[in-house]
């Protein structure tokens, strides 16, 4: 491990324990509040807002159904790794994790795959940013745009990791509010207790009045499900972040038990308000976005702008959230021996310098491909990355499953949180995520994803078993 600067314990809420900071030179500098909302919001993508009027096009009312699965899934993998993160808090979590249960060649391997998929995802959030400020402001160029949001959100991680988590604690909250405020008022109006609302108030018609529930037929729910799968990345970053924080344990026994209500809100309950106040069919959840269509149906002014500025949120959250973990998870790699040393580097504040800038500079480049060739280098960037979530829950689940040994040998006590039904739960959760990657090679649009994703882990995976055996071969030879 590197040498650090020691560092001073910065300020903490009333309540909060008073905790060194960690051993790795990292500063605990993320309050209670900042890991409450970061829990909350890590579930709340831009994809929920941008992506959700393909599903329901694609699976009508059973779309419902499909975010039920995927939202059980997710809760069964954050339990898992609930369970490890808060008997070993780590600022590289589950690949930290791996590397213990699985070997170095698997925390490696997930780690890298990791990182990849969160600088794609930088690129992809700027762009998205960047053309709604466009609209607002045609002056500046898009490109513009996207390089502006980059600097300042690079500049907001490289402070401390306080402005971090205070930046995610408002963005977050922006979001939590405008769904809980949409799930409220758009109940009312659907049961025609809305003063003023344009919609008809159709109680639960809608939800069997075109077509019936399954529309497209039950196999239609597998379809959705693979279309909102990937919307629901992000939940694990509160537990990266929780080896940053006052009380690491206490943060993640509560992000991990919390997870069922926040899923159960903000996707599954804003999703059934989209379907009950409109037909699944109704053009304009195609032609506006769903909770535009939904907003205007209720009468709400001036509804496509006010979801622009929560979908650009949203995005800024994601980029935000997006190079902390990158970075973090560079870091973490760097502390193994993984990535180059002076990824494991903090400067006076706290903060893993060049493992950021690292992650940026990805970022950066990876913005230029989608400006400059989007339809092949930055396409393949994409399609590559594609099934990196479910990869990482896989990982997740085997992890668990040796873990849960390791950490009942070493440190009993430290079992705070518990997977329910070990091990027959993990293991149902491993079935269900390999059939979803089975079923993905079946779908014209997702194969490509996982080749192509199962390509990069390959080549991921053999870098690090060449890398091991070398490291045997130099060990024997001294």
């Amino acid at each position: 491990m590197t040498s650090q600067t020691t560092l001073e314990r910065p300020g903490h809420e009333p309540g909060e324990p008073d905790r060194p900071d960690s051993s790795d030179g990292l500063q605990a500098g993320l309050k209670n509040r900042h890991l409450s909302m970061i829990a909350i919001g890590g579930v709340i993508g831009a994809g929920l807002f941008v992506g959700s009027s393909a599903g329901i096009a694609a699976a009508g009312p059973a779309i419902l159904i499909s975010y039920a699965m995927v939202g059980l899934m997710v809760v069964l993998v954050m339990r898992m790794l609930g369970e490890m993160a808060a008997a070993r808090p780590s600022s590289g979590s589950f690949s930290a994790y791996a590397d213990q249960a699985l070997g170095r060649w698997a925390g490696f391997s997930i780690g890298w795959l990791y990182w990849f998929f969160w600088v794609v995802v930088l690129a992809v959030e700027a762009t998205a940013g960047a053309k709604i400020l466009e609209s607002w402001i045609p002056g500046v160029p898009q490109w513009a745009w996207a390089l502006i949001v980059m600097v300042v959100l690079t500049a907001t991680n490289l402070v401390s990791v306080g402005s971090y988590g205070e930046f995610e604690f408002w963005f977050a909250g922006i979001k939590v509010v405008a769904i809980a405020a949409f799930v409220v008022v758009g109940l009312l109006a659907v049961f025609g207790f809305l003063p003023g609302s344009d919609n008809p108030g159709s109680g639960l018609a809608h939800l069997t009045d075109s077509g019936g529930f399954f529309p497209e037929g039950p196999g239609a729910i597998l379809t959705g499900v693979l279309m909102v799968v990937f919307s629901f990345m992000g939940s694990e970053i509160v537990t990266l972040a929780a080896g940053e924080s006052a009380d690491p344990q206490r943060a993640v026994s509560k992000a991990t038990n919390s997870v069922i209500w926040r899923i159960a809100v903000f996707y599954l309950g804003s999703i059934f308000v989209v379907l009950t106040l409109l037909p699944w069919n109704d053009p304009s959840i195609l032609e506006k976005g769903s909770y535009v269509a939904a907003l205007d149906s209720i009468g709400i002014p001036h509804a496509g702008q006010v979801m622009d500025f929560i979908v650009l949120t949203a995005v800024l959250s994601c980029l935000n959230s997006g190079l902390y973990t990158a970075s973090r998870m560079a870091f973490s790699l760097g502390e193994r021996g993984d990535a180059p040393k002076s990824f494991a580097k903090v400067n006076r504040r706290g903060v893993p310098q060049a493992a950021i800038l690292s992650s940026v500079v990805f970022g950066f480049v990876a913005v230029f491909f989608n400006y400059q060739w989007p339809d092949t280098v930055f396409q393949f960037l994409l399609n590559s990355s594609g099934a990196v979530a479910l990869f990482v829950w896989l990982v997740i689940c085997f992890t668990q499953l040796r873990m849960r040994a390791i950490i009942l040998r070493e440190s009993p006590g430290k079992l705070v949180v518990r997977m329910w039904l070990f091990p027959y739960l993990t293991w149902a959760t491993i079935a269900m995520i390999s059939f979803v990657l089975v079923y993905m090679l079946t779908d014209d649009t997702a194969r490509e994803q996982v080749v192509l994703s199962l390509l990069v882990a390959a080549l991921v995976v053999g870098i690090s078993l060449v890398r091991e055996a070398r490291s045997r071969k130099a060990s024997t030879d001294g």
